[in-house]
């Protein structure tokens, strides 16, 4: 019972009320095989328990200036809600450095993002559209996508790896916008290699995306890069609180501040620790080594075989084709 207890209330953080779609989210993920899903579901609770993940939001990363340079080089957002009231993650996988903290602060930080949207933001979701709400859609930018990606293929590989085993089915679609060629080059020697479950959840758009993305949401849930005409940087906008990356934007900023109220409830005589929250990093699956190498071969091509080594921003793609390992590019 001892040994029990831990998973009991572990698992009570990971469906949040909803159990039967939390059991359906394992079971997709294994392709509806009960006993695959059941052991998922039991080595995931067991990886919480053993990285405290449950304690996760009580650890900020500070100092702030810390914290800054890490969403400057991890673009990761929320702009608002799909008409679904499916909330809208912003990914800007084309500009992300990953250069400015080491591998386990973006890794915390990534998870912290997860543990607060499905702790905090879900739940706030389903009570407000008085339904279940269990997913999110995200939106990946592919702006500045360059062959440099390849020096980060190993961090998203790692990231993507947790999502998978973790965090499994919780994007409803991912939708590709401002993809240059690159992405294209890459997106037709890796989609052969993904499942039909997982290559139906991608859609790729032409241009940045917006008359397509305002079918499913309202314009002040575009996120930034969707708004603008033409493609150019996502990394910044013309004001602050517009840029879903940003520590200023109202998401990050409650976000922030939740885990730094968490940190001084849990231990409130005590200052706050720096220093990042290590986790324990798993080996990617076969598939997604399959797939960083596809990516890292087909990348190279035009390093070596085109002498290209830009973004080729001025190809665009308009491909409603399906896509999944999104994190790996």
């Amino acid at each position: 019972m001892a040994v029990e207890e831990p998973l009991k209330t572990t698992y009570q953080n990971v469906h949040q009320g909803y159990h039967a779609e939390t059991l359906a989210r394992f079971l997709k993920a294994r392709e509806w095989n009960v006993i695959k899903a059941h052991k998922m579901l039991v080595d995931c609770l067991h990886w919480r328990v053993q990285n405290e993940i449950d304690n996760i939001l009580t650890k900020p990363i500070i100092p702030t200036d810390l914290y800054r340079a890490v969403r400057n080089s991890q673009l990761i957002g929320m702009s608002g809600y799909s008409r679904e009231g499916l909330p809208v993650f912003a990914h800007g996988v084309g500009l992300s450095t990953f250069d400015k903290a080491s591998v386990h602060y973006y890794v915390q930080s990534h998870i912290q993002i997860n543990e607060y949207r499905d702790r905090i933001v879900l739940p706030t979701a389903s009570r407000k559209y008085g339904r279940p709400i269990t997913t999110c859609v995200k939106v990946l930018d592919m702006t500045g996508l360059k062959l440099s990606a390849l020096n980060q293929i190993k961090l998203m590989t790692i990231i993507s790896t947790i999502d998978d085993m973790n965090y499994p089915e919780k994007t409803n679609t991912y939708y590709i916008v401002n993809a240059p060629y690159i992405f294209s080059a890459c997106w037709k020697v890796v989609k052969p290699l993904l499942q039909e479950r997982t290559r139906k959840k991608v859609q790729v758009l032409s241009g940045n995306g917006r008359d397509e993305l305002l079918k499913i949401m309202d314009a002040a849930s575009l996120p930034h890069f969707c708004k603008r005409e033409g493609s150019g940087s996502s990394r910044h906008s013309e004001y602050a609180n517009e840029n879903c990356f940003s520590l200023d934007h109202p998401f990050h900023q409650q976000l922030y501040n939740y885990i730094k109220q968490q940190s001084l409830a849990s231990e409130p005589t005590q200052p706050i620790k720096q220093g990042s929250v290590h986790v324990d990093l798993p080996e990617p699956a076969a598939e997604g080594i399959e797939i960083a190498k596809t990516i890292e071969s087909e990348m190279q091509k035009f390093e070596n075989g085109n002498g290209l080594s830009g973004s080729l921003d001025g190809h665009k793609i308009n491909d409603n084709s399906d896509y999944r390992t999104t994190h790996c590019l």
